[in-house]
């Protein structure tokens, strides 16, 4: 072993005598006191590791190379977590332990089934609940603090991947994805590369953006693309970790908050800038495009579109990010409804005037899979109103409505039995409460692995669905199930926004009803008061806003 008045030099060779060789070896050359520094290099020079050499620092650092391959090349270490929904503020449902499904270990890293081969992942926790109201506290720390933990045990780190949604309300928080990423950043550290998968309808905060190195969200919506964009997210972090980049972003706040059902990306204006995203991060210097439309739901500062476009030439991201900025704001008052849209009344009206069949109406306002509470009985109390769906002249679905204690009644009588029924606002929703219900029990079915319990009433010529647990109604079979088929029927209202995809490849007719609740379409009626104003449209007529975006390190 050579020597010099200030350095020590041992050469070992991983390929062959083995990591754990190499490990008692440099374990002796610390307790012999004399080595001060360990560097592994890649045959060909390339420096992997350089750490001081301390006995604490061995077994840490060198966990990583366990995975080195007989190359001498480093496996990259990624985690992946996350607490992934969104919250209404003006829903009074809570989303709390029953709500979430959480995954960890090898049941987590299922939910991925194309990661990269040659990365080692490291599960940490995930939950997942439907959407709904804010989050209790008491389980977003439970989380939050596992996950951390989770990281803190993980470490040494190259990479952290984040599944989250953007618009996660905490009760008594602001900006809690925000909370979440920056304290991840704090046990990892600055090092390791932070990567986030989000919804468009989430929100990117100035303290998030700082927070993570990259982040991408969905370019379709309907969210047809998500597997993608979890792809997208991770091949983008392991790409960065291969070549050893450090990635810059350009944030811009766009002032503009719209509900997600003027924003789809079928229709113009969405569908040009969204469809535009590919062809931005193709360009030299940038490595990601992408645009959130914000959460209009929620009543934070944060909640309002804005632009990420992230890369490594400054001068490209903040051209980038200023031109699709521009283009949001300049278009902000053609994002429309994807089809007519009206109140109840008129709905109803004109679903039984058209011959299309099946109609479908949306009973947007409380729409389950945005944030809505699921328990307001509103547009049932519509249907029964009418007099052709009253008499049983014209017939209709309805799902749903949430009601735990309808529905046990239901069981109780058993199926043929009339009931004499009280639906609406088990969570305290005010409209469309305590809707009465006379009729017969057509079905029950037990045991829903998402609905819980479920009973569809015949009163008139309305089938009414009510269900123990909140539930969407996304798919045809989700109602034939329960012997309801809407291509029998003449209308089928189901509480979603805009038609999912197997709805909308079924509909011939469709309307949005603009009914009322906590994800209720005309925003301006529910009254935020917490906004970074102004906005539009609760602002219509204010001026033109600074673009310019901020270039985030």
């Amino acid at each position: 072993m050579p020597t010099t008045k200030e350095s020590i030099f041992e050469t070992f060779h991983i390929d062959e005598e083995g990591v754990d060789r190499v490990i008692e070896r440099i374990k002796a050359l610390v307790e012999e006191g004399n080595a001060r520094r360990l560097l592994v290099k890649t045959r060909d020079g390339v420096t992997i590791i350089e750490v001081p050499l301390t006995l604490g620092v061995v077994g840490a650092r060198w966990r990583s190379a366990r995975t080195t391959s007989a190359r001498g090349r480093m496996r990259h270490r990624i985690a992946i977590g996350g607490i992934h929904i969104e919250s209404s503020t003006f829903s009074p449902h809570r989303s709390g332990q029953t709500d979430f499904t959480v995954v960890r270990g090898d049941e987590l890293l299922a939910r991925y089934g194309d990661l990269p081969r040659e990365v080692d992942w490291v599960p940490l926790v995930h939950a997942r609940a439907l959407p709904g109201g804010a989050v209790e506290r008491d389980f977003y720390e439970s989380a939050k603090t596992e996950l951390l933990e989770r990281s803190r045990a993980a470490l040494p780190l190259d990479g952290v991947f984040l599944d989250i949604h953007g618009a996660m309300t905490v009760v008594g928080m602001t900006d809690a994805e925000g909370d979440l990423a920056s304290s991840v950043r704090n046990v990892v550290g600055r090092d390791p590369l932070i990567s986030a998968a989000m919804d468009p309808h989430g929100n990117m905060s100035r303290r998030l953006v700082t927070a993570l190195d990259l982040a991408t969200s969905h370019r379709l919506s309907p969210h047809e693309d998500a597997p993608l964009t979890r792809k997208r997210a991770v091949a983008n972090l392991v790409a960065c970790l291969d070549r050893g980049v450090r990635p810059v972003k350009a944030w811009v706040r766009v002032p503009v908050l719209l509900p997600g059902e003027r924003a789809c990306t079928r229709d113009e204006p969405a569908r040009s800038i969204y469809g535009g995203l590919p062809a931005i991060a193709a360009c030299a210097g940038i490595i990601d495009a992408a645009v959130w439309i914000g959460y209009a739901w929620a009543d934070e500062p944060r909640c309002s579109a804005a632009v990420v476009v992230t890369g490594t030439d400054e001068k490209a991201i903040t051209r980038e990010a200023r031109s699709l900025a521009e283009e949001y704001w300049n278009a902000r008052a053609r994002f429309a409804f994807s089809t007519p849209a009206g109140a109840a009344e008129w709905c109803i009206a004109a679903a039984l005037a058209s011959r299309d069949r099946p109609f479908f109406i949306s009973d947007s306002g409380d729409n389950p899979t945005a944030g809505g509470a699921g328990d307001v009985a509103f547009m049932l109390e519509r249907l029964l109103s009418d007099p052709a769906l009253a008499s049983g002249r014209a017939t209709a679905i309805w799902a749903s409505v949430v009601d735990p204690a309808a529905v046990a009644g239901c069981a109780r009588a058993g199926e043929g039995a009339t009931v004499e029924l009280r639906v609406g606002g088990a969570f305290g929703s005010r409209p469309g409460a305590q809707v009465a219900l006379h009729g017969e029990v057509r079905t029950l079915s037990l045991g829903d692995p998402i609905g819980g319990d479920i009973a569809v009433v015949a009163s008139g010529g309305v089938r009414a669905v009510l269900t123990s647990r909140r539930k969407p109604f996304h798919f045809i079979q989700d109602l034939t199930r329960l012997g309801l088929d809407p291509a029998t029927h003449d209308l089928t209202v189901v509480k979603v926004g805009y038609l999912v995809p197997d709805l909308y490849d079924a509909a011939r007719g469709w309307v949005i009803a603009l009914t009322p609740g906590g994800v209720d379409q005309d925003i301006v009626r529910l009254g935020h008061t917490r906004l970074d104003r102004p906005i539009y449209p609760l602002d219509p007529e204010m001026p033109a806003p600074d673009l310019s975006p901020v270039i985030v390190h």
